[in-house]
């Protein structure tokens, strides 16, 4: 039994769900996501909840009912509030800076990496080497800051390299020389 999927998807003020043959559509202040959905799993519109439920008890039904519950909570809280993750820059001479929708990143390699924003997706830099990911899709922005944060992983040693905010990079101990 799905403890997820058996929960309501609460919806706040200004939200509007709305379920069409199998296309869910969400639309709300910061903009509107559509998602489509296997037959197996019905959605029950209410005045300010939604409930996921699965049409038999099959192995497959069971495992998209609480996917599907996920899914559209997460754009419920997209669409109201919106999705942020922030990637810090260590080292010397790194940093980063927006020119448009390109964000240039000078990571020690001998030639600046250019990455270019995709579609529904805001990039910001504080200072130089703070950049912040935010969009409405909970995927799209984690996708986004993952590429990234690949540009040139936090490395063990002395820590440099692109991570997140809240990521901990476990440091190594280098040789010990000779006694």
């Amino acid at each position: 039994m799905s403890r997820i999927g058996l929960q309501p998807v609460v919806v706040p003020k200004g939200v509007t769900v709305t379920v069409k043959d199998n296309l869910l559509h969400v639309k709300g202040s910061k903009g509107e996501l559509t998602q489509t959905f296997n037959p197996l799993i019905s959605f029950t519109v209410g005045d300010e909840e939604v409930q996921v439920n699965r049409g038999n008890d099959s192995k497959k039904a069971r495992s998209m009912h609480g996917l599907y519950r996920s899914l559209l909570n997460n754009m419920v809280n997209g669409v109201s509030q919106g999705y942020t993750k922030t990637l810090v820059i260590n080292g010397v001479g790194y940093r980063a800076e927006l020119n448009g929708k390109v964000l240039m990143l000078n990571l020690g390699f001998s030639n600046q990496v250019e990455y270019l924003t995709p579609e529904g997706v805001d990039l910001s830099v504080e200072g130089n080497n703070k950049v912040s990911v935010s969009g409405i899709d909970k995927a799209i922005v984690g996708q986004v800051a993952a590429e990234i944060r690949k540009l040139r992983p936090p490395e063990p040693y002395k820590g440099k390299g692109i991570r997140y905010d809240n990521e901990n990079v476990r440091r190594k101990v280098g040789k010990s020389g000779v006694k």
